[in-house]
């Protein structure tokens, strides 16, 4: 896998963008995606609402990633 961040496109309420994500992170995203049963697009767009003015859009989701994978490891405590 590439260490080093890709663009990858996104469609956010209509309109086209792209992201720069490392692989590993790209593929955690998708598939906390596919695992909750909703669209990569549909899942970027509500952290794009949620995240504030001083974050960008690859660190929200970067920080969206890392919440799910502490919400299931401190799960199964």
């Amino acid at each position: 896998m590439n260490s080093r961040p890709r663009k990858h496109s996104l469609t956010l309420r209509g309109h086209r963008t792209s992201v720069s994500l490392e692989d590993p992170f790209w593929l955690a995203f998708r598939q906390i995606a596919s695992r909750t049963g909703r669209p990569i697009n549909e899942l970027a767009a509500e952290i794009d609402e949620a995240r504030g003015a001083d974050c960008g859009l690859a660190s929200a989701i970067r920080l969206f990633v890392l919440r799910d994978l502490q919400s299931r490891l401190f799960a199964q405590d």
